[in-house]
């Protein structure tokens, strides 16, 4: 198979790109290293397409394996005609290889198999042919045999018309054909096993859509509601339509004129669709929906988890992190602007204890005494009350800092982990917290990837996911973020550098072991000095590690060591000096290249435009994070209560959550509140994610409140009309 042709094909781009991307993958270059720093071999692709293709990549390669196995087992068994070999050869998925295989897969011990030990495959050709003007019970009349089993001519038969059935069942067109029409026209249907019994699946107690129209959200519940017992789901297909599709596919002379064969053929076709095709069709749409279902699960936790770590940070401001509890008190913990710890202490401001006039005062002291500006504050158990403390003595003895509410989703699975146990081996799980929550407003990717993103909790039935797939999709989320946004060489993390492309978890400790015996890299270069960091891994990760200290300037920005001689170049062909980087005295680069053209400055550089482009964009904003250009996280000073709330309230919120039927909201009152994909634009949108992303903050309005169950409901399209 000619891969880059296919991927060329499928994906609209010019066939060398394919080529050369493919080339690059072959050659072990990371995603995005490939989408950095070899813009001119793909046309300046971003890394998520880049990312497609490479797994799209892997997929055809599997299937073209699959293919050659198929081909070689029906070729040992002397059956692989031409008409064969061009069926595999323009298979296009793995289901359509394994109908093609069907025939020929060993099989277990089945009707058509027990009839065809007993000599009945003759009689079952003669049939299925209808040719002859024979009655088919006095055919088989030849085919009686006591040795063999078959006592009389009805046995024979209906041995003959299980073969004939299992036959027409292995047909790989009419299964083709049948998958097509029934997801076309068929609706899944769930029921309730017990309609009395209670359960949060109680909407898809009597459920029926089109198949072709179901949201993956409905399929993934009924596929756990199932699991759970509480459904019986299937799939309902009109079957006199699913009979006669087959049926046209083998009867010869169906509306009459032919052979006697017919009608017994007529009865294989029902019991072929009936006990072997439809049960079978019907379990692989229902695995066809959840695939589908999976995939976009887990593109839309993809895309949350993206946003949710590239929140901007809240950079060069001391930090308290709160994590609230009752019976084991809220723990505090002061963070300097680098994130290093000052002080902790545990506080009881709530109940059952309600020292809250003692809480106060610690946490005064704190804030007065390290002149902390902004509080983060556990959105879990307790958080409720723990903000209105908070807001309370802010108000009271007028502080100048704010607060805001942040996710604690999988800081206990971090303060659990051998990870923080070697950052702070002095501290107890409650405590790391607190250090973990303060640090998540400062820095949230550089905190946020100590944790696995399965458990930061902005996905939707991210537990019902293949694992492994879902994994890999939310490590390439990890690792596009934090080299897009590049790593300080001398203050990172081993958790955080081991997400540079290029760099293991082992590579990483070494870094950071070299850095504590030799003190800090005064270059890149100095890289290949670190244990097991050989020449290839320093060409994947040295564009992305920023050394500020370096004497070379460049070191600090995203310009690939590769490419130092060009920038060197370039900036004497417009007049600069190199420590004018530092300087940030380039203010003018762009115009001076303008004017020699891109083009023509390219050329005489040995560089791509592309390249050119890339280059001059960072000399101007050296080290720039690409965070910095984003709206800021909304921080409040007060507090509000679900009761203080009234239909037509205009608020602003920050987006905590995407999902398929709509957005969960942050407003202040510590619930949540949903807009529905219905709320959320005037014009027509098929996923919310068209207009929302994690950490938008928004003007909405309240549409309904249900204290009893915690619910709030929201409009972003304006103030909802009063009834």
């Amino acid at each position: 198979m000619n891969f880059a042709q296919a991927l060329a094909n499928e994906f609209k781009i010019k066939p060398e790109y394919s080529e050369n991307i493919l080339k690059l993958i072959d050659d072990g270059n990371t995603i995005p290293f490939i989408a950095r720093y070899r813009k001119e071999m793909h046309g300046s692709m971003d890394d998520q397409k880049l990312r497609e293709i490479s797994e799209r990549y892997e997929y055809l390669k599997n299937l073209d394996k699959r293919r050659t196995e198929v081909r070689t087992s029906i070729e040992n068994l002397g059956k692989l005609t031409d008409e064969l070999a061009a069926a595999l050869e323009s298979a296009a998925t793995l289901t359509e290889i394994e109908d093609i295989y069907r025939p020929y897969k060993p099989k277990r011990k089945t009707r058509a198999s027990v009839a065809r030990e007993k000599g009945l495959e003759p009689l079952a050709a003669a049939i299925f042919a209808q040719e002859t003007n024979k009655y088919p019970i006095d055919m088989a009349k030849e085919f009686v045999n006591p040795e063999k089993e078959v006592n009389t001519p009805e046995e024979a038969l209906q041995g003959a018309l299980d073969i004939i059935a299992e036959d027409i069942s292995d047909n790989a067109e009419i299964r083709k054909r049948l998958r097509y029409v029934a997801f076309e026209n068929g609706n899944i249907v769930s029921k309730a096993s017990d309609p009395e019994a209670k359960s949060v699946y109680e909407n898809y107690y009597d459920y029926s859509e089109p198949m072709k129209r179901a949201a993956g959200y409905k399929i993934l519940a009924i596929d756990r509601g199932e699991r759970e017992k509480f459904l019986k789901v299937s799939i309902d297909f009109d079957r006199s339509r699913g009979v006669s599709i087959v049926a046209s596919a083998v009867l010869k002379n169906p509306k009459g004129g032919s052979s006697p064969c017919t009608d017994a053929v007529r009865t294989a076709v029902e019991d072929a669709y009936d006990r072997l095709i439809f049960p079978s069709i019907q379990n692989e749409l229902r695995s066809e929906l959840t695939d589908t279902a999976v995939e976009n699960a887990i593109k839309v936790f993809s895309e949350n988890l993206h946003q949710l770590l590239m929140q901007p940070p809240v950079k060069g401001k001391v930090a308290m992190g709160l994590d609230p509890g009752y019976r084991m008190g809220c723990k505090v913990a002061v963070v300097d602007a680098t994130g290093r710890l000052l002080n902790t202490a545990v506080i009881y401001p709530v109940p059952p204890f309600n020292k809250v006039e003692e809480a106060k005062k610690i946490v005064s002291k704190f804030i007065k005494a390290y002149g902390v500006e902004i509080i983060a504050i556990g959105n879990g158990t307790a958080g409720k009350e723990t903000e209105i403390f908070a807001a309370d003595l802010i108000r009271e003895q007028k502080l100048n800092v704010a607060y805001m509410v942040v996710s604690e989703a999988g800081a206990s699975v971090y303060s659990a982990s051998k990870l923080a146990a070697e950052e702070f081996p002095d501290y107890d799980v409650n405590v790391r917290s607190a250090i973990s929550i303060a640090r998540r407003l400062q820095d949230p990717l550089a905190e946020l990837v100590k944790i696995d993103p399965k458990a930061i909790g902005v996905g939707q039935y991210q537990h019902d996911m293949p694992q492994k797939r879902l994994t890999e999709a939310l490590d390439g989320v990890v690792e596009d973020c934090v080299n897009s946004v590049g790593v300080d060489l001398n203050t990172a993390s081993p958790a955080l550098l081991s997400k540079v492309v290029g760099i293991s978890p082992t590579v990483s400790k070494n870094i950071v072991a070299y850095r504590e015996a030799n003190g800090e890299f005064k270059s890149r270069k100095e890289l290949l000095k670190v244990a097991k960091l050989g020449p290839k891994a320093f060409e994947q990760c040295a564009g992305f590690m920023r050394v500020s200290e370096s004497d070379n300037p460049l070191d600090a920005t995203a310009v690939h060591p590769e490419s130092y001689g060009a920038a060197e170049k370039l900036l004497d062909l417009c007049g600069f000096r190199p420590e004018d980087i530092r300087n940030n005295a380039l203010g003018s680069l762009r115009q001076k290249v303008e004017g020699i053209g891109f083009g023509k400055a390219a050329e005489k550089l040995g560089i791509g435009v592309p390249t050119l482009t890339d280059i001059v964009s960072e000399l101007m904003k050296p080290g720039r994070d690409p965070r910095d250009e984003l709206p800021k996280p909304l921080l409040r000073t007060d507090v509000m209560d679900i009761k203080d709330l009234k239909v037509g309230m205009e608020l602003q919120g920050t987006v905590r959550n995407v999902i398929d039927f709509g957005a969960f909201v942050d407003i202040g009152v510590h619930q949540d509140g949903l807009v529905h994909i219905s709320q959320i634009s005037n014009r027509r949108i098929k996923h919310p994610s068209e207009v929302l992303k994690v950490g938008d903050v928004i003007k909405v309005w309240v549409l309904s409140i249900d204290p009893g169950k915690n619910r709030i409901g929201l409009t972003m399209k304006g103030e909802p009309k009063k009834e």
